[in-house]
């Protein structure tokens, strides 16, 4: 049984190996939204990127979806949605990684944060 450590939070959970990590997170207590992402999120769809996380063990997960290749893959392998993805191993997460709400954090998007 894989064991889920997080960081921030300072709690360890057990989980079955293929459980889904936005659910272990969520039955734990563990808050993976900001505001107001805690109120608008796509509840687990993969279609808003707010359940953003980073993780220590890539290798300890799901292979990528598409839907978390297309958010997430362009920051690295050790960011994940968490609702797409499956923990397989022992693995940390680190959740709401950075200030920058998912999608927003996006190269393409930087004229919608006022950048050039």
């Amino acid at each position: 049984m894989p064991t889920v450590h997080f960081v921030k939070q300072n709690v360890t959970v057990h989980c079955p190996a293929g459980s889904n990590l936005r659910e272990v997170a969520l039955a734990n207590g563990i808050d993976l939204y900001v505001f107001p992402t805690n109120i608008l999120n796509c509840r687990g769809f993969g279609l808003c990127g707010t359940c953003r996380v980073k993780v220590s063990n890539p290798r300890a997960l799901s292979a990528r979806t598409p839907t978390d290749e297309k958010k997430t893959g362009w920051e690295g392998p050790e960011y994940r949605l968490s609702c797409q993805t499956r923990v397989l191993a022992d693995v940390e997460v680190i959740t709401s990684p950075r200030k920058v709400l998912g999608w927003m954090a996006n190269p393409t998007y930087q004229w919608m944060r006022g950048e050039k």
